[in-house]
């Protein structure tokens, strides 16, 4: 059953999303899935409801339960393990956001990002068969809902700095900083 909402967007009535906060060297960080283990928002903060706003209104949960069910315990464990040294786990984890075709080819794209090996927003907009749309590129990267999952961390501005992050400038460069170690310490 859906009901409608405004601009055309329908939201399924009746939709549980599932929040667990757990501790990382970064602070909290929240993630929302579904009831399918897909994730669909995450961030370094307690609030929940900060969360889930990043949701796409046609995809978000018409109510929220906190839990360490089986989809939230599994999405929860890969943010242990990539905190623990495993940085690619968390792309195991399946992510579901609603966007434009360019923005959901972006966020696709953003998971092939190599951990360690960051883009400017100049080769992420090549990447996308768009190499004159770097606004378009940096709009993806912060509209964003699956922190970490889906890692738009990866993506600095053109001259090297880390540009914008909706969880705060000091939690990017510290999981850029966790890559780049993790991509040395494979190296050696």
């Amino acid at each position: 059953m859906t009901d409608r909402l405004t601009r055309g967007e329908h939201r399924t009535v009746g939709t549980v999303g599932i929040a667990r906060t757990v501790d990382t060297p970064d602070g909290p960080f929240t993630l929302i899935v579904d009831a399918q283990g897909r994730m669909l928002a995450s961030g370094w903060s307690a609030d929940e409801r900060a969360v889930w706003e990043r949701i796409h209104p046609a995809l978000r949960p018409a109510e929220l339960v906190r839990g360490d069910t089986e989809p939230a315990a599994e999405a929860a464990q890969a943010v242990a393990a990539y905190y623990a040294g495993d940085v690619d786990t968390v792309a195991s984890i399946p992510v579901r956001q609603r966007g434009t075709e360019l923005q959901e080819r972006g966020w696709a794209a953003l998971r092939e990002i190599t951990p360690g090996s960051p883009l400017d927003y100049t080769a992420f907009a090549a990447l996308l068969g768009r190499p004159a749309a770097v606004r378009a590129a940096a709009s993806i990267c912060a509209r964003n809902a699956a922190a970490l999952f889906v890692p738009c961390h990866r993506v600095l501005r053109s001259d090297g700095t880390l540009g914008g992050f909706a969880w705060g400038l000091d939690v990017k460069r510290s999981l850029l900083e966790r890559e780049c170690s993790h991509r040395d310490e494979a190296v050696d």
